[in-house]
């Protein structure tokens, strides 16, 4: 009786545990629908800033801009995005993991990367690695502007005053509610290539976020008033913004992504594993029954006798 007691507890247990994270599936799908949306819905925003940094690629003042500097390789500053929570398979380690490749690959050692840390994921695994933590941001459904200018503004200024010579920000880049792939892009210097890379990221073949034939732009000069460098100094941080806006919002769709479908796995592993339990269950009251009748049987043929 004492083991049908154990199997019925686990039995109770795992079906609060299914519970749990069948509710937590919910949640997800819900919130993975409205990400979806919106990383999908402002992926034509993305096109035309590209559009836009290809017809002032033409300009002399682009050339000589600050933020398109290219100095040689001695330290890097890397944008990392990841989930403030686990529960989400595999999302969390792919980015790390080719954070850490992309390091080793640039011949740079920890003392020479700083790290701004969306996520809490993220800072706790750069900080016990001994990398330079410099901000750490919250990473919450909100994709807000202010969060978005503020990373910009940080790395800008990174970069601008040459304590890194590159800038360059690794998440999540959604593809499917079953696939997302670990991607790192560079953010400073500031490269048409690297955005364009960016939109050929986020536009899809087909459907309605579709690239129109014949959208593409050719770099030109233009007379630009009042001034090069004023235009320049005011739109390229937006451009850069593009980097950040659309990682953030992709790794969001991303999570929760993930999260649904370790979820939905995991309610399926708890079925599974419930189903064998009750099948062990009541095998072992079968033979627990059968004991108990066979006892019975052998006192009453020692009675008769």
């Amino acid at each position: 009786m004492a083991a049908l007691k154990a199997i019925k507890t686990k039995i109770r247990s795992i079906d609060k545990t299914r519970q749990v994270t069948k509710a937590m599936e919910a949640v997800s799908a819900s919130k993975m629908r409205k990400a979806q949306v919106r990383a999908l819905s402002g992926r034509a925003y993305a096109r035309a800033s590209a559009g836009i940094l290809a017809r002032v690629s033409g300009t002399q003042e682009l050339v000589n801009h600050p933020l398109l500097a290219v100095r040689p390789l001695t330290r890097a500053l890397y944008i990392v995005i990841t989930s403030d929570k686990g529960l989400a398979g595999g999302l969390n380690s792919g980015v790390l993991r080719a954070v850490a490749a992309d390091v080793k690959a640039s011949g740079l050692s920890p003392e020479g990367v700083s790290i701004i840390a969306v996520g809490r994921k993220a800072q706790d695994f750069f900080a016990i690695r001994g990398y330079s933590v410099e901000v750490f941001h919250p990473n919450t459904d909100d994709v807000s502007a202010g969060l978005v200018s503020n990373l910009v503004g940080q790395a800008a200024a990174h970069f601008q005053n040459g304590s890194v010579d590159q800038v360059k920000i690794a998440y999540q880049n959604f593809i499917s509610t079953f696939e997302q792939r670990p991607t790192i892009r560079q953010v400073f210097p500031l490269s048409l290539i690297e955005l364009q890379k960016v939109v050929a990221d986020i536009v899809p073949a087909r459907g309605a976020y579709a690239q129109p034939a014949g959208d593409s732009v050719q770099p030109a000069a233009y007379s630009v008033e009042p001034s090069e460098s004023e235009v320049l100094d005011a739109i390229l941080p937006r451009l850069a913004g593009i980097f950040v806006y659309h990682a953030l919002l992709e790794s969001q769709a991303s999570e929760h992504s993930a999260r649904m479908v370790a979820m939905k796995s995991a309610s399926d592993k708890a079925g599974d594993l419930k189903r064998g339990l009750t099948l062990q269950f009541n095998k072992a009251r079968q033979a627990a029954i059968t004991r108990e009748v066979s006892e019975i049987t052998g006192g009453m043929e020692a009675m008769a006798v």
